[in-house]
């Protein structure tokens, strides 16, 4: 099968995703075999390829939003059918008895493990995952449109969730790439004005589009203090920068896995009021889920540009300079050439 693997971290403008052929994987228990047919591009696959997230396998096949129909199954899986088409996420494995998932929050499982990053992702012809960590797609999304729904859309979800807005309330985003643009979608259907912040114009236009009650640059003030924000963008500078757009009382939810250095506060300024900060870690499998089933009802239609599997250099490379207005898609055609 063909395989893009990452041996060292380098800059994304060296293509250091070089091509290899491998034998395709065997499932091993509760595991499930999937032959990939899209593949999500992510920032947070850039993050891993360009160092900025530790590398902590090498060499390692990056690529976290998987759609696919199950190949072949390992002992003891049966949740799944053979042709079956699934989904396979950032949130690969947790351990199932901490603190944390015991209470329903195992995406802060000390013994997570994640797709792309402990385990070869779908920059690939297939890939392996747990059967319990995969999800049903539901019918209605073609696999180019359901792939960023499984990072991009969770991530933003839980978010969402976390900024505390409740339906028809204001919500802020700052920074408008995948993630946002579905989390867009979902805070529109929920009756709420979205007020979007963000550098690229052509990110601006598709806000637009998609139904935002006001688009700016993010040095732009808003048209009213939002009731929650969310920071999408990987920028430290912004957070005082949000803050400020916050309503008393407001809650701010940084959605990166990375950010660059945030500068010092004003306490009165920025976090007076009872404005509160959250961080967003992973996801849960229950937030997928639901997720989902509101992305089909409402129904979420993302906005993709699709590359073949060879070109995931090329693909990261335009993700990084924000030349993707949406959420940039591997395809891998066939997905069964050696």
């Amino acid at each position: 099968m063909r395989a893009l693997a990452l041996s060292a971290p380098a800059p994304i403008d060296t293509a250091p995703l070089r091509a290899e052929s491998r034998p395709i994987p065997s499932p091993g228990p509760d595991e499930i075999l999937v032959r990939v047919s899209a593949c999500g591009v992510c920032r947070t696959d850039l993050h891993i390829v360009e160092g900025d997230l530790p590398l902590v396998r090498s060499p390692i096949v990056p690529g976290h939003q998987v759609v696919g129909r199950v190949e072949r199954t390992g002992a003891g899986a049966g949740r799944f059918r053979i042709g079956d088409r699934v989904g396979i996420a950032w949130l690969r494995r947790t351990c199932g008895v901490c603190d944390a998932c015991r209470r329903g929050r195992e995406n802060l499982c000390e013994g997570a493990e994640f797709t792309g990053y402990h385990a070869d992702g779908g920059y690939a012809d297939y890939a392996l995952a747990p059967e319990a960590f995969a999800y049903a797609i539901p019918p209605l999304f073609a696999d180019a449109e359901a792939a960023p729904l499984l990072c991009a859309g969770i991530i933003g979800y839980r978010a969402l969730k976390l900024s505390e807005v409740e339906p028809g309330g204001r919500l802020g985003i700052y920074g408008f790439g995948a993630s946002a643009h579905v989390t867009l979608q979902v805070a529109r259907a929920r009756g709420c004005d979205v007020f979007v912040c963000t550098r690229e114009p052509s990110h601006r236009e598709l806000a637009r589009r998609l139904g935002a009650t006001w688009v700016g640059d993010v040095d732009e003030a808003m048209p009213a203090k939002a009731d929650g924000t969310i920071l999408f963008a990987p920028a430290g500078a912004l957070v005082p920068v949000a803050l400020r757009s916050l309503a008393r009382g407001g809650t701010l939810a940084i959605a990166g896995i990375y950010m660059t250095p945030v500068p010092s506060l004003d306490y009165e300024r920025d976090l007076f009021y009872e404005r509160n900060v959250r961080s967003v870690t992973a996801n849960t499998r229950a937030d997928g889920e639901e997720l989902l089933a509101e992305a089909a009802r409402i129904p979420i239609r993302p906005a993709t540009t699709t590359f073949p599997l060879e070109d995931a250099n090329r693909a990261l490379a335009l993700l990084k300079r924000g030349g993707l207005a949406g959420a940039g898609v591997l395809l891998t055609g066939e997905g069964s050439r050696v």
